[in-house]
């Protein structure tokens, strides 16, 4: 395992978030994300990425990922908004909506994808390096997937749990400069309409890209609607 160097604050990077048709306008006009939590998430191995032997440290490592469970959340990124599997598994099947962040660099932490869990000596680091190190080694360990999910070419950005909204119990992460929102594509079998979705952005739509997605005539691929006609204003 390497780690990776601090990432210049300046630095940003283009990523994707999808999100099904029931919630997609609600969140645009409230300006904010559902945040993920440990328990909600949909790979039962998450925070198994170490294959440890002694039941005694596999007890004390469960602890420490609840822990980490109960006061951080995730938001899920994709590096990529073509992959038409995405679109069937996050976007209500192409119903929904893919939008496009830009987000700081530094708070952008990619999975890595392995086919085997790290060896438990892995843990025995965590004494030795220094608290910064630490840190980001326990959150690689948190990022790392069976590599069969490859295909999502996931990245995540951890956030600090605050209180839930009262209305449902959930936590959401607001719009800002760290979470911009700059384009928003719109699925291929959507019934959002481009007035639909000028309503929900509001104040914001001029900073915001908005564009169909249809499925490619030649490649496995979901690409670019050019055809106005194709959707409704």
């Amino acid at each position: 395992m390497t780690l990776s160097p601090p990432v210049s604050s300046d630095a940003r990077r283009l990523v994707y978030h999808f999100i099904s048709d029931e919630w997609a306008l609600d969140n645009l006009a409230r300006r904010r994300l559902k945040v993920a939590t440990y328990g909600d998430l949909n790979d039962p191995f998450e925070g198994r990425a170490v294959a440890i032997r002694d039941p005694a440290t596999r007890r004390n490592y469960a602890s420490f990922h609840a822990d980490w469970g109960r006061r951080r959340g995730l938001l899920c990124f994709s590096r990529d908004w073509r992959n038409p599997v995405q679109w069937s598994h996050y976007s209500s099947r192409h119903r929904g909506l893919c939008l496009a962040f830009n987000i700081p660099e530094s708070l952008a932490v990619p999975v890595e994808y392995r086919r085997r869990p790290y060896p438990d000596d892995v843990l025995t680091k965590l004494d030795t390096l220094p608290d910064a190190e630490a840190e980001r080694l326990m959150q690689s360990l948190l990022v790392t997937k069976y590599s069969h999910w490859r295909y999502e070419q996931e990245v995540r950005m951890f956030v600090e749990l605050t209180d839930p909204d009262p209305e449902n119990g959930l936590h959401f992460e607001e719009f800002s400069s760290d979470l911009a929102l700059v384009e928003v594509i719109v699925g291929y079998k959507s019934e959002i309409t481009q007035s639909d979705l000028n309503a929900a952005l509001g104040s914001i739509r001029s900073s915001v890209t908005t564009k169909k997605a249809r499925l490619s005539f030649q490649t496995y691929r979901v690409v670019r609607q050019r055809d106005p006609s194709m959707w409704p204003a």
